[in-house]
């Protein structure tokens, strides 16, 4: 889900420009309220996932976008054991 006062293409443009990450906007009644988010297949390596995550988590603050810290290092826990 996008967060509560986020502006869904300004953050999607930021992540594109400063990590090359291009997720999908919300498509019909899901416009503006949710990102897609392409991991799946090739894409979804351990690389991949971490630098979306992390892009995510420091893109959002950035722009003034309160979130719960952590998801990284949790997905690294995962991942890495």
């Amino acid at each position: 889900m996008v967060p509560a006062g986020a502006n869904d293409s300004a953050v999607r443009d930021q992540l594109l420009q400063r990590y090359g990450l291009e997720i999908g906007a919300g498509l019909g009644p899901l416009a503006g309220k949710v990102w897609r988010i392409g991991l799946m297949g090739q894409s979804s390596n351990t690389i991949n996932i971490l630098t979306c995550l992390s892009a995510l988590e420091t893109t959002l603050p950035a722009m003034g976008i309160p979130v719960r810290t952590g998801a990284l290092h949790a997905a690294s826990a995962l991942l890495f054991p």
